[in-house]
């Protein structure tokens, strides 16, 4: 029988390659699975009743997407407007107020979304804040709660907003912000609420199968090679 010429060598090279589509394959199962946990949080806490604020705010991380109510008054002097927010393929802004409860704990709270102003130097429209003390409701949100430039409920590569909202206008905040959905002051209701995330548990399960069939295209070009000696 005619030996394979390189047949080590191609067989090592066959091993390798399977070995880097199993890593892959189970680089992409455990997204799915982090993807889905994730999401079934958020679609859970989302369905919770409103607990007050006092109960959240030494462990966010344990209420986060949940909704909370607390009591306080906007510092309209504080107001950051983000860009590039769409709703509905409108382009606009979404508004961030400073926010003092009435225990002197201060966060950011994302008003909702605005449309844009008729020329790039147009403001936009902003409602103003009541003056004096309110309650308001609204989700608890992380400082990296979504990935930059996207809506999907990642786990990983958060945009830190809190921290860019206190560089940008030199203060000291707590590492949570809220999305207002209401509040005691009709006016505080959005018009437009903050987005959530789009509840998508993505390709990654079907990528990591992709992987495996990979892996077995290999072993089957091994074989062939094997036979075409």
């Amino acid at each position: 029988m005619q030996r394979e010429p390189w047949a080590i060598l191609k067989s090592l090279v066959a091993l390798v390659l399977i070995a880097l589509c199993v890593v892959a394959a189970q680089w992409q199962y455990h997204r799915g699975v982090d993807r889905h946990a994730r999401n079934s949080m958020i679609q859970a806490h989302i369905a919770l009743p409103a607990l007050p604020l006092d109960l959240a705010k030494n462990t966010p991380n344990e209420f986060e997407w949940q909704s909370v109510r607390t009591s306080g008054a906007f510092d309209a002097s504080h107001q950051i407007l983000l860009r590039n927010r769409y709703s509905e393929g409108v382009y606009g802004f979404e508004v961030l107020t400073l926010f003092t409860s009435i225990d002197n704990q201060r966060f950011w709270v994302d008003r909702g979304w605005v449309k844009a102003g008729k020329t790039a130097t147009s403001p936009p429209v902003v409602a103003s804040v009541p003056s004096g003390t309110v309650e308001i409701i609204g989700r608890l949100r992380l400082d990296s709660s979504l990935p930059k430039g996207s809506f999907f409920a990642l786990p990983e590569s958060g945009t830190a907003l809190v921290r860019e909202l206190n560089a940008q206008s030199r203060l000291e905040t707590e590492s949570f912000y809220i999305d207002l959905l209401s509040g005691s002051d009709q006016s505080l209701t959005p018009a437009v609420t903050a987005q959530l995330p789009e509840l998508s548990d993505g390709p990654h399960m079907a990528y990591a199968l992709q992987w495996i069939f990979f892996a077995g295209l290999v072993i089957y070009g091994r074989i062939l090679i094997r036979r075409a000696r």
